[in-house]
């Protein structure tokens, strides 16, 4: 009977510790949120603009010349050596029912004033495309470029360079974009074409009156 007794006295006086030891241990308080750093920031490749002031109003250029330096560099000299001083906007490429897509080219004419023609830079080279505002050298063969250049409306990245197309797949030589003006490219680009003028996969495309570029100079960021 006593050892009964104790035994239950025991028992009670364990309950309390058994109790406490069933409770919830008090909630920890959060660890402070571990702040996530900023992304680094995009490269800022270096640029020049240029100002092409034709007789429908300016077209400011902004040349990727750390990404294309040769082509940039080429387009450099003859603004300023003054060679594009004068030159027009005599094509203009639109597809049917596509008002929002084709090109405009310029181009130095005359061969008294054409420079050495360069060497190919392409796009999978320079991480450039032919996209809405690219500015881009007109070419034969590559390596043949020299004074002409176009300038796209639209996504026409079908010019990129492609390295598994058969034959010429080098695409052309995009070297910059249109920073301000492409009200003025859409206008050129609507200019009516004459339906006899041009040779070849250019005929049709021929700007009835060409756009002159009266100066062609750089201009501050």
């Amino acid at each position: 009977m006593i050892r009964a007794i104790l035994s239950a006295a025991l028992l009670l006086s364990a309950l309390p510790a058994i109790a406490r030891q069933s409770e919830a241990p008090p909630a920890q308080p959060a660890p402070p949120a571990q702040e996530v750093p900023p992304p680094p920031p995009a490269k800022q490749w270096k640029t020049e603009r240029v100002k092409l002031q034709t007789a429908h109003g300016p077209i400011v250029i902004e040349l990727e010349v750390e990404r294309a330096p040769v082509t940039s560099a080429n387009f450099l000299k003859y603004v300023d050596q003054k060679r594009f001083d004068g030159i027009s906007f005599y094509r203009a490429l639109t597809f049917p029912g596509r008002p929002d897509l084709g090109l405009i080219q310029a181009g130095q004419r005359d061969q008294k004033k054409l420079l050495p023609p360069i060497a190919h830079e392409p796009t999978t080279k320079t991480g450039l495309s032919h996209t809405d505002g690219t500015i881009s050298m007109a070419r034969l063969a590559p390596g043949t470029a020299a004074a002409d250049f176009f300038i796209i409306i639209g996504n026409l990245s079908t010019l990129d360079a492609n390295p598994a197309a058969k034959g010429d797949n080098a695409g052309f030589a995009a070297f910059g974009r249109v920073v301000d003006g492409m009200d003025v490219v859409k206008k050129i680009l609507a200019s009516p074409v004459s339906a006899t003028e041009g040779v070849g996969v250019m005929k049709g495309q021929m700007i009835a009156k060409p756009v002159p570029v009266e100066t062609a100079r750089r201009a501050p960021k």
